[in-house]
């Protein structure tokens, strides 16, 4: 069944001079206009499109892709501020409304905010919310130590990083394992580290076990080729800079190149590390 809010594939039923309509099942015929119109497509056609409201809360189908859809987290900007709330950019005509009622704090017109698509009982329009945590899962996580998940930056605490885990539960990204600039709204692949008593959840960055030395190990060789076989760093080096190169700690660098020395593919100079021409 079609759905507003989000992507669907839908048979063009018509044409006419304002567009083509589309078969939506029980919302009915939405109509395609013609700024939107593919070229070619004719009648029998399955079209992807998003479904939305418009500024009259008719029913459109657009080809346009907004930056998110329903049920998604997502960090957009703040383009305009009036009395119903604060409107956000997604990337189609109208502007997404951000409630007063579903706002953290007062937002400005340039801020990015971080917020949860839902669909407003009362209007069936599609908002955001700045108040995440109504959307989280409260019940006992289900990770495994070591598990790979998708995670969405959610700010910067006193830990560290806040993320949420596969849309679904909260977690943090203490500071030490943090190599690498992360900002609000980013996705990135994270590592379950540890499920506590607590059922809050430690992430890492870093793949966990020997997989993450591997990946290291051919980082270290990636750099060294691009620096014509050498560079000024050693297992000695200040763990900030090696931070800075590499984005790992040093005892996961000092165990990269340990294993690539012990497979000769380098030497480790007073200097620096070399790459064994072969």
């Amino acid at each position: 069944m079609a759905q507003l809010g989000r992507f669907n594939l839908l048979s063009v039923v018509e044409e006419t001079a304002q567009g083509l309509y589309l078969d939506a099942g029980e919302l009915g015929d939405i109509l395609l206009p013609n700024r939107y119109v593919p070229q070619n497509s004719a009648i029998g056609d399955r079209l992807q499109v998003f479904i939305y409201l418009d500024s009259e809360d008719r029913l459109l189908a657009t080809t346009e892709k907004p930056l998110a859809q329903l049920g998604d987290f997502v960090s957009l900007k703040v383009v305009d501020v009036n009395k119903a709330g604060a409107f956000l950019d997604w990337g189609l005509p109208k502007d997404l409304l951000l409630p007063f009622g579903e706002q953290l704090r007062p937002y400005e017109v340039g801020q990015r905010v971080l917020v949860h698509l839902y669909q407003d009982r009362a209007s069936q329009r599609i908002c955001a919310s700045a108040k995440l945590n109504k959307f989280l899962d409260k019940t006992p996580p289900p990770y495994e130590t070591g598990e790979a998940v998708e995670l969405i930056i959610a700010g910067r605490t006193d830990l560290g990083q806040k993320a949420i885990i596969n849309k679904s539960h909260w977690g943090v990204i203490f500071h030490e394992e943090v190599y690498q600039k992360l900002y609000p709204g980013m996705k990135v692949k994270g590592f379950v580290q540890k499920v506590r008593r607590d059922d809050k959840i430690n992430l890492t960055l870093t793949e966990p076990g020997y997989g993450k030395i591997e990946t290291l190990t051919q980082q270290v060789l990636t750099n060294l080729q691009k620096n014509d076989g050498f560079m000024a760093v050693t297992d000695k080096s200040d763990p900030a800079l090696i931070k800075r190169l590499f984005g790992c700690s040093k005892k996961s660098f000092k165990q990269a190149i340990g294993s690539l020395y012990k497979q000769q593919q380098i030497v480790i100079e007073p200097s620096g590390i070399r790459l064994i021409s072969k």
